[in-house]
């Protein structure tokens, strides 16, 4: 290994071979874990060719990666694995009149399409990871999407691909001349009766290489290696057909009493000329709901399976006349017309989360991929979704089909007991079982996602021996000291080799995991890789990952920092390593992940445990502290609030207390308040009682804000009482990692709020990740406690509480234009639509952000973390604040208004002092 690393070093390559980046890139969205010996980020395509011939020389497996969103385990390898995603992903040159774009291997698609979108053109192929995965990754698996009906496969969209072949040369696909390529036809002259009846007899045949390309009667090199998963050659360039589409698209959704049903009513519904057939079953919305409540899903028709179907044409008229033929075609049992856009765009968010969704089973176990994107012809797909079925049920097991039904491919993940002795042998068996039934069926292993390790071993079940015996001779002919990604299609590996999930028991947590039966090894493996967190989730109104978009690193996306706490749990990395510190380090407890990752990782709470443990009787960092322990300062600043104000506005006395504070010396240090909220306010004794939290921030920083909303509360009808005593949620222990002293915290605070949560009385919060608190991580903390439901389900946002109360009306602000920016808790684990549902009925004007402000409490202002804090305001805050000077800010949260006030200058309120005119 030392070998190989130096001498990538010593060629100038950006070189990664620590334990963190190998463990990282040990796995991809598939369920294999193989350790590369060191990650290349090539710069150029000189570095490319620098790196293949250090893998040539040495004799190291070569793999390359794009997104590493790969459900297959063909982009990881044991050796060299290339990130392309990095460095090499520009959009080189978009060509409007012959509607083609060149592209470097790594560039997103979702990049692509900006560029391509203003010139009334886009790349057609539309897979459901399209805001993260890679032009390069989709070539190498030949990948389709939704609208495959409209568009075809990669295959039919790529014009001329540049590459390095295993021996180093360079290859354009539309000069296919030299050694290799005449190797290539003489392979294919022993095997023409077999490629010539073998292939190409559906359009969802992905499994294998395309040989029916390499035909004497149609040579296409470039489409040939469209769909050969890097084991051919190395793209270093590509060149792709653009599309224009359709301005118009309807939406009609067919209800179905259960999946067989919408399997068999496909081919009648393709006959109507769609865009798209994707096909969802009741189990996957099912699971939808539970994690993300009732209103996550739209009115659907009637029925246990639906078919979501895209009509597209220039004419609006002509469109919804073709849509309502379709509804009253006697298809389904019901049907429903969408034409509103922001409608539409919610069914497809449903269908491009349904990897993500399908990562926990309809039993809410674990599930995995292995068996993810068969296909079969269309007419039989119905038929073989019932012989599905009784397959799964056979070994015990669950599944959530989805897929793109249209072309008979079917997306599902299953609740394999890997955690179990002899998980892995029912892998094996089941895979095994479900290749004999898909070629019975006639049918691909894979529709789109490729073979990799999941199921190469496997295509002797699809492939006659010749068939199998033309793609080593093909590898060959590329390949012949099988350099490039081994493993893969020839001389596979087993398909139960490597698997990464498993059952790793840790003792002496800290936290409950109530979601994953108290299994933090189940809790980290719930990230199934398919990298949501490195697209800009802020078009869909969400937040994670904040640090990913700042730094672009792929340790600082959720992803990483879970395949991270994975070698953990594994016992490959002790809490105290360097990697686990640089992969958390930067993470802002934003809990953006546990609302917007479709499988439900929450960081936030995995990184108060891994803090928790690391520090566990060790000496702490100042900020744990100081910042880790402000409610308890600033009781005691409360006494002497000018005092306390005075030493951080001296300069030479404000610079020390900053550095020992832990705090970055360009941040401002709030004042505390002269007197705080707790000492002035006084019960008035009538109207309905509520629970006021007053919160350490509202309590000590801004009392105006409890102010505010006590006087809100009243000109409700409530009379708003403090409980007994003080109390604290225990938020800044919880987000250091001291969660000995939160749990205590925290208790009081239940026990003091218990009597009026047991006797009905809301509880309403004031800081969001206060309140957040009360009602999410109290069951992480306290799972225990008796009072803990109660308290927890007693909890309101004001918002929340004024949306439930008779007759109230918000005041007329018809007259304001906001910037509101959410708090990153009060979107992850409140939830914001009665905040803004009470702000539409006021007639104010509003700008809602997306994104974290970049302050997220105590993170933004540690000694380390200015620039990034910063870069993430830079995302969606700042370009707000900037475009709109006379706009009111809305921000209920008090870092948020901080991180206003610090970067601009300007002030921003609490809903409460919004609605107290």
């Amino acid at each position: 290994m030392s070998d190989v690393v130096g001498a990538l070093e010593k060629a100038g390559l950006e070189v990664r071979s620590d334990a963190g980046t190998r463990g990282m890139y040990a796995s991809d969205a598939s369920l294999y874990r193989i350790p590369p010996l060191a990650v290349v980020r090539p710069r150029h395509v000189d570095e490319v060719a620098a790196a293949l011939a250090i893998a040539r020389e040495t004799g190291t497996p070569f793999t390359s990666r794009g997104a590493g969103t790969s459900v297959a385990g063909n982009a990881i390898g044991p050796g060299i694995v290339l990130d392309f995603s990095r460095h090499l992903n520009r959009v080189l040159e978009i060509d409007p009149a012959a509607r083609t774009a060149v592209v470097e291997p790594g560039t997103v698609h979702a990049v692509l399409q900006k560029a391509a979108t203003p010139h009334g053109v886009r790349f057609g192929p539309d897979p459901s990871t399209h805001p993260r995965c890679t032009i390069g990754g989709m070539i190498g698996n030949n990948a389709c999407g939704s609208r495959s009906l409209a568009y075809g496969r990669t295959s039919d969209n790529v014009v001329a691909l540049e590459m390095l072949t295993a021996a180093g040369d360079r290859l354009d696909t539309t000069k296919p001349d030299g050694v290799v390529v005449q190797n290539v036809r003489d392979v294919m002259q022993k095997h023409l009766a077999t490629a010539r009846t073998e292939f190409d007899t559906f359009g969802r045949q992905v499994s294998g290489y395309a040989v029916q390309h390499l035909l004497p009667e149609r040579f296409d090199l470039t489409q040939a290696l469209v769909g050969s998963e890097g084991t051919l050659g190395v793209i270093t360039r590509a060149t792709v057909r653009l599309v224009v589409d359709s301005p118009v698209r309807v939406v009609v959704v067919l209800g179905f009493p259960d999946i067989v049903a919408a399997g068999e009513a496909s081919p009648a519904v393709v006959a109507h000329g769609p865009t798209s057939c994707e096909g969802l079953d009741s189990r996957l919305l099912d699971v939808l709901r539970a994690r993300r409540g009732p209103a996550a899903v739209p009115p659907l028709p009637r029925g246990g399976a639906w078919l979501f179907v895209e009509l597209a044409g220039d004419d609006l008229g002509e469109v919804e006349a073709r849509a309502r033929k379709l509804a009253a075609d006697g298809i389904a049992d019901d049907a429903l017309v969408v034409t509103d856009p922001a409608t539409q765009a919610r069914l497809w968010r449903i269908r491009e989360d349904g990897a993500g969704l399908a990562g926990r089973s309809p039993a809410d176990r674990p599930a995995w991929p292995g068996w993810e994107d068969a296909a079969v012809p269309p007419e039989k797909l119905g038929a073989y979704l019932s012989r599905f079925d009784e397959l799964v049920a056979t070994y015990g097991m669950s599944s959530a089909p989805f897929g793109h039904f249209g072309d008979g491919c079917m997306h599902v993940r299953l609740d394999f007991p890997l955690d179990q002795p002899g998980g892995t042998k029912v892998l094996r068996e089941f895979l095994v079982g479900a290749a004999k039934l898909v070629g019975e069926f006639g049918g691909s292993l894979s529709g789109e996602h490729g073979d990799g390790r999941a199921r190469s071993e496997l295509l002797p079940h699809m492939y006659s021996p010749d068939a199998i015996a033309l793609f080593a001779g093909i590898k060959h002919a590329f390949d012949p000291g099988n350099l490039l990604n081994p493993g893969v299609l020839v001389d596979p590996d087993p398909v139960d080799a490597s698997v990464r999930p498993a059952s790793y028991p840790l003792r002496g947590l800290a936290l409950a995991y109530p979601h994953d039966g108290g299994d933090l090894a189940q809790a980290v493996h719930r990230c199934t890789g398919v990298g949501k967190c490195r697209a800009d989730n802020s078009a869909a109104g969400g937040v994670m990952c904040p640090s990913y978009l700042a730094t672009r690193e792929e340790k600082d996306s959720t992803r990483g920092r879970a395949r991270v706490l994975q070698e953990v749990v594994r016992g490959e990395l002790p809490w105290s390593h360097p990697s686990v510190h640089d992969s958390l380090d930067l993470c802002l407890s934003c809990k953006g992940c546990a609302s917007d990752c479709p499988t439900g990782i929450d960081m936030a709470t995995y990184k108060s445990e891994a803090l928790h443990q690391k520090y566990r009787g060790r000496l702490r960092p100042r900020s744990h502290y100081t910042l880790g322990r402000l409610p308890f300062w600033s009781r005691l600043a409360g006494w002497t609030p000018r005092l306390a104000n005075l030493g951080t506005r001296l300069p030479g006395v404000r610079r020390l207390a900053l550095w020992l504070a832990g705090v970055d010396k360009r941040r401002s240090v709030p004042a505390f308040a002269r007197r705080p909220f707790r000492r002035t306010f006084k019960p008035a004794g009538t109207g309905t009682p509520v629970v006021l939290f007053a919160d350490s921030f509202s309590d000590a920083f801004s009392p105006e804000v409890a102010e505010a909303t006590v006087r809100v509360l009243r000109a409700a009808g409530y009379e708003p009482r403090l409980p007994s005593g003080q109390v604290c949620c225990g938020l800044t222990w919880i987000t250091t990692g001291q969660l000995d002293s939160a749990k205590k915290i925290l208790s009081r605070t239940v026990d003091a709020l218990a009597p009026d949560a047991r006797a009905g009385i809301p509880i309403v919060g004031i800081e969001p990740s206060c309140t957040a608190v009360l009602r999410s991580d109290i069951h992480e903390l306290l799972p225990g406690h008796p009072a803990a439901a109660a308290v927890a389900g007693s909890v309101r946002t004001l918002a929340e509480l004024l949306a439930e109360t008779p007759g109230w009306t918000p005041p007329d602000l018809s007259d304001v234009s906001l910037i509101a920016q959410p708090h990153c808790h009060h979107h992850a684990v409140l939830g914001w639509k009665a905040d803004a549902d009470l702000l539409a009925s006021s007639g104010a004007r509003i700008k809602r952000l997306s994104g974290c402000c970049g302050l997220a409490g105590n993170f933004g202002v540690e000694i380390g973390h200015y620039e990034v804090s910063v870069a993430v305001a830079g995302q969606q805050l700042l370009p707000a604040l900037d475009a709109a000077p006379d706009a009111l800010v809305l921000a209920d949260g008090f870092s948020c208004r901080t991180q206003v006030a610090d970067l601009r200058h300007r002030p921003a309120v609490h809903l409460a002092q919004l609605l107290d005119r």
